[in-house]
């Protein structure tokens, strides 16, 4: 039997370095921050601050960025809970589609070479970045979240009791872009509120506080769906870093939330296009010249 000393020691030398331990909860704070203000965007920093932060390999990176995201937004989704705002039957439908295509995501990121995998990330990031700022430009003020679908008319309806009506127009709809989160929360750790927040704000006719509850409510279980794939195919999650990167998330994420329910309107978005551009510069610019 171990005796107390000696448990400390096995416990602590299990442990990263005290820099890597600082860095991992750093960069967790940043991706967490943003969860917050957000309801979703937050993780999209995640694989590049692991990657070129902490100093993880990219196919770790997604990994952990999944639990991160998992465990991140769940905290997320209870405290939007308590205030009402998670819309269980919509969430329900985006995660049902997402929770099966996560797996594929999971599978086609395994097998794609770390350059490619990054590159293809940068891509997306420069993509979300573009439409959040364009988007955010020619609705002004009155953009809340819609930042994809801004001036498209509502899909789906609600009844007096403000219910949603799952219309088959309606249920096509989010299952569609439900497949698309699973897809892209598997293959690049990410939880695709970016997605969910303005679809259910331009289609589902939901305020944002409550899309952006409903949206952690979502990335809480098609994360899960994601990493129990990843967990099944045997590729290894690290559990001193992640911890240490979810441990810095968690706590920045309640910040975030506060502030974000104080504001509204274009500029958050702005702020948050410009930072993603400039992380996925900096992404194809290492690309580039060959480092990871």
């Amino acid at each position: 039997m171990l005796s107390f000393p000696a448990v400390i020691d096995v416990t602590f030398a299990s442990l990263p370095p005290a820099w890597t331990v600082f860095q991992s909860m750093a960069a967790g704070g940043v991706v967490g921050l943003s969860l917050g203000l957000t309801g979703g965007g937050g993780a999209i920093f995640a694989v590049p601050l692991l990657v070129y932060v902490v100093g993880v390999d990219p196919t770790t990176a997604v990994s952990i960025s999944l639990v991160t995201v998992a465990v991140t937004a769940l905290v997320g989704a209870v405290e939007r809970w308590r205030y009402g705002q998670v819309e269980v039957s919509s969430g329900l439908l985006f995660a049902g589609a997402g929770m099966l295509t996560a797996p594929l995501g999971s599978w086609l990121g395994g097998r794609m070479p770390p350059r490619m995998l990054l590159a293809s990330f940068a891509c997306l990031m420069l993509v979300i970045a573009v439409r959040m700022w364009r988007k955010a430009a020619e609705t002004g003020e009155r953009m809340p979240a819609s930042v994809f679908c801004a001036g498209v008319g509502p899909t789906c309806s609600r009844d007096s009791s403000g219910r949603l009506r799952m219309t088959a127009r309606c249920v096509v709809l989010l299952l569609l872009v439900g497949l698309v989160v699973g897809l892209l929360s598997g293959l690049f750790g990410v939880g695709g509120g970016f997605l969910i927040v303005p679809a259910l704000v331009a289609f589902a006719t939901m305020e944002v506080p409550r899309a952006v509850g409903t949206s952690l409510f979502v990335m809480t279980l098609v994360g899960a769906s994601a990493i129990a794939s990843q967990l099944a195919s045997g590729r290894s999650i690290p559990p001193d870093i992640t911890a240490c990167f979810v441990a810095g998330s968690i706590p920045a994420l309640l910040v975030g939330s506060r502030i974000g329910r104080r504001l509204t309107g274009p500029t958050l978005a702005r702020v948050f296009a410009v930072a993603i551009l400039l992380v996925a510069s900096y992404v194809i610019a290492m690309t580039a010249i060959g480092v990871r």
